[in-house]
């Protein structure tokens, strides 16, 4: 028997004003998985989450977590999942422990059980020297684990995490990593957004690169490096004006098309065969192209995804001038896994429930 999805899209549709911001998205997430999803600031990614986690109403399209419908069935679905923003959704002026209570008892916890729950998170998320201590104490990394506690306290089989490590340091980042690969190693399954190439190439089993809001490939880090050729031509020019006829030259020599890299006068190209290298330092000789540097490197998701877009991970779609602004869901407050009644509560409310 053919085991169901974690999650299934077909054609997944969401505009607003003139903004298609998803515009056809499929996806395929098998069980016990880390997915990633790589796209730009823009791109798509945090308002297909809010379609699959049922915080956004599809405009065209389906989509099913473990079977079940996100429109029909929202009930059951968000009984499924966790998600986990790129900002957090907990109260700074409480500690950490009673974060996690209120979370607990607003998802049905008796007071008992929401203490021993949060008990457990924080010593897995290693936060128990913090429990006592306000969240306005907390450094960026440690608040992003407490949030991703939060998420984790109805252990749902599938976790939501939009650009999880935004902003922090290289050293938490790291510890988010093994953080993620360890719900995983305990039956979970990741759908995980992300800007950052190493992130993808790092953690996922599957990637799906989005740009302006549609799906442009997909398949393991390895299959997509493969897809741009089994090595890289990087180029530096003397000259970055020489840009332009340099990839004119390149397309002309080698057959393929060459990327604008961020830096100045920087281009990348598939290299398929070797020694067709010393033909394009000829032909750019003969055109009195100038060159500063020439290597050659194993592809990167990078490379493949300047292949794919013609721009980096961090640029908006260069055509509509899209940003995270055009879309109101690419940068939300974070979303707690959730019953149908609101989870959102004030100060004052917080403090009652956790009294309770």
């Amino acid at each position: 028997m053919t085991e169901t999805l974690a999650v299934e899209a077909h054609g997944l549709v969401k505009q607003f004003g003139s903004n298609r911001a998803v515009d056809g998205v499929d996806l395929a997430i098998d069980q016990g998985a880390i997915y990633g999803v790589l796209g730009p600031n823009g791109a798509g990614k945090t308002t297909t989450i809010s379609m699959l986690a049922t915080l956004l109403r599809p405009d065209a399209g389906s989509a099913t977590i473990f079977g079940h419908d996100v429109e029909r069935q929202a009930g059951i679905v968000r009984q499924l999942i966790g998600v986990t923003g790129q900002y957090a959704s907990v109260d700074e002026t409480l500690t950490a422990t009673e974060n996690l209570m209120i979370f607990g008892r607003l998802l049905g916890l008796s007071r008992r059980q929401a203490r021993a729950k949060a008990t457990e998170l924080l010593e897995q998320f290693g936060l128990t020297d913090a429990a006592a201590r306000p969240l306005k104490n907390f450094s960026g990394g440690m608040r992003r684990r407490l949030d991703l506690a939060s998420s984790l306290i109805a252990q749902p089989p599938l976790i939501f995490l939009d650009e999880p490590t935004t902003g922090l340091d290289p050293r938490t980042r790291g510890q988010m990593w093994d953080t993620i690969r360890s719900l995983v190693a305990g039956g979970s399954t990741v759908l995980l957004t992300t800007q950052y190439l190493d992130e993808a190439d790092q953690l996922a089993d599957r990637v799906a690169v989005i740009d302006r809001g549609r799906v442009v490939a997909e398949g393991t880090p390895d299959d997509l490096k493969r897809s741009v050729g089994s090595a890289s031509l990087i180029i530096t020019l003397r000259e970055p004006a020489d840009a332009v006829p340099t990839m004119a030259v390149i397309e002309r020599v080698l057959g393929v098309a060459a990327s604008r890299s961020p830096e100045s006068g920087r281009l990348t190209m598939p290299l398929t065969d070797p020694d067709h290298v010393t033909d394009l330092l000829n032909a750019l000789r003969a055109d009195s192209i100038g060159l500063v540097e020439l290597s050659v490197q194993k592809p990167t998701l990078d490379e493949v995804f300047l292949t794919l877009t013609g721009h980096d991970t961090h640029s908006a779609d260069p055509s509509t001038g899209a940003s995270d602004s055009a879309d109101p869901t690419e940068s939300p407050r974070t979303e707690s896994p959730r019953t149908d009644a609101s989870a959102t509560s004030t100060n004052s409310s917080a403090r009652e429930a956790n009294a309770a």
